[in-house]
């Protein structure tokens, strides 16, 4: 998540103040708390991935073409990418609770609005909808995570949020292909209204409301600018898969992009009020911890999304044995995260946040090794756990470092910054290590798990060298 470069922090008196005005919230209270921003943010991450399996079943039933199949991924992750910052923002403006509630309501309604969907023009609108609403609820649900626990439990809180999100995202397409099979590509979409209801129940009445108390408006220069900047990066990349970087639409789409980013900053540096705060960055640990999110989720959507195509393309595998080889990795992250966010608390995030990249740098080229060949135990298993391991080590601690290295009023902004980021590398891994993989020659797939091991290895490094060693809450 990234922060700020030029607002003024909250003096400690503030800080003191803020917590003394709100109790502690109860131990049964903080979990139904933690369950509330689980099942929120799970429909998000569900959604994001259970599309790609009814994707035939829906271009059979609405007669859509390649360009609008297409789009009903690309209309959702662009919409999200475009405006998570804002919905951080958002948050710390109106109240993360309230933010939180309107994105799993307005979430809600677009699930039903793609569930009704007559054709394939109302279910891609149905799907930017979708991506409003998720960049709403996913920022504000760990920002509501951080208001709710103490130093002492947000590593824990973080943790198993991180490895609930892990396990569903996994599940995600299992589940999407019974339903496509036995029910309807419909049903995908209609389950996540009474996730819905019971997280909307949940959050009333189990959060309590937070908010920065020194914003008196949103930053709606700096908004419109972030959000147009980021969406043009965005389109960028993602058109770079299909018409390749040779197109004038795409140099042009991150141009634009870039320019408006610049001012974007610019008006940060301007503002009474600022969207993003640019003293933020003043932070060493902060601004690494964004640097190490860069790097380590380049590797990783790098490597977990050429190696399902390798293994189908190279070694045999059916499309759902590839897809399947992936659930060792989820079930890893959702089992161990909530002991590595603990751990973080008590040992520090420094630690964690070098051996682990480091160790998910060494499956990513474990993977890449001409041994996958071998079959799933002995070829594919090993560097995948390897992986899991080094990604369950760092996920929860660089979370909780991102959101303890600001004030707890900026909570909602570091989390939208923090998931731009990490969206921003997965795009660009895609992007540029999709060039390698499909080049004409022998196969690039060893060449993109040896890139995406060495920006993992990079990411330990910037860990070790930026990290504070014990997260605290800065005033």
């Amino acid at each position: 998540m990234l922060a700020a470069m030029a607002g003024p922090y909250h003096p400690p008196c503030d800080e003191g103040v803020i917590r003394a005005a709100r109790p502690e919230a109860s131990a049964p209270r903080k979990r139904l708390a933690l369950a509330a921003t689980v099942l929120g943010s799970s429909m998000a991450f569900i959604d994001g991935s259970v599309v790609n399996v009814a994707l035939p079943a829906m271009r059979a039933a609405l007669k859509a073409d390649a360009a609008q199949v297409q789009w009903i991924v690309n209309a959702y992750l662009l919409l999200l990418g475009a405006l998570v910052l804002i919905g951080g923002s958002a948050g710390d403006r109106y109240g993360r609770r309230r933010v939180f509630v309107i994105g799993v309501g307005l979430f809600a309604a677009a699930s039903l609005g793609c569930a009704l969907a007559p054709d394939a023009g109302w279910l891609i609108a149905a799907r930017a909808v979708q991506g409003i609403a998720a960049a709403l609820l996913v920022p504000a649900s760990l920002a509501i995570l951080g208001s709710t626990f103490d130093d002492q439990e947000r590593g824990g809180a973080i943790g198993a949020w991180a490895g609930f999100g892990a396990v569903t995202t996994a599940i995600g397409p299992v589940l999407g292909g019974w339903l496509v099979d036995h029910v309807s590509w419909r049903a995908i979409f209609l389950i996540n209204i009474p996730l819905a209801v019971a997280t909307v129940w949940l959050a009333l009445a189990a959060v309590r409301e937070s908010r920065d108390p020194e914003v008196e408006r949103l930053d709606w220069r700096g908004a419109v600018l972030a959000a147009a900047g980021l969406g043009a990066v965005t389109w960028g990349l993602t058109a770079a898969g299909e018409r390749g970087w040779t197109s004038p639409a795409v140099w042009g789409a991150l141009a634009v992009g870039a320019a408006l980013l610049a001012g974007f900053v610019v008006s940060q540096a301007r503002e009474a009020h600022p969207m993003m705060p640019l003293a933020l960055y003043r932070s060493r640990t902060f601004s690494g911890a964004n640097l190490l999110t860069l790097a380590l989720y380049f590797g990783l959507t790098g490597a977990l999304f050429f190696l399902p195509y390798e293994l189908i393309a190279r070694h045999g595998y059916a499309a759902a044995a590839a897809g399947a080889t992936l659930l060792p990795f989820s079930l890893v992250m959702g089992t161990l995260s909530g002991m590595a966010g603990r751990l973080a608390d008590r040992f520090g995030a420094r630690p964690m946040l070098t051996v682990g990249p480091i160790l998910a740098g060494i499956g990513f080229a474990l993977l890449g090794g001409p041994w996958i060949g071998a079959g799933f135990w002995t070829g594919v298993l090993p560097g995948l756990l390897t992986v899991a391991l080094g990604m369950t080590i760092a996920v929860a601690p660089l979370t909780n470092t991102v959101m303890s290295a600001v004030a707890a009023s900026h909570a909602g902004v570091a989390s939208g910054i923090n998931n731009a980021v990490a969206r921003i590398a997965g795009l660009l891994a895609v992007a540029i290590l999709g060039l390698i993989y499909f080049a004409p020659g022998p196969s690039g797939y060893p060449w993109v798990m040896g890139i995406s091991a060495a920006t993992a290895i990079l990411a330990g490094i910037v860990g070790a060298l930026t990290i504070e060693g014990k997260p605290s809450r800065k005033p």
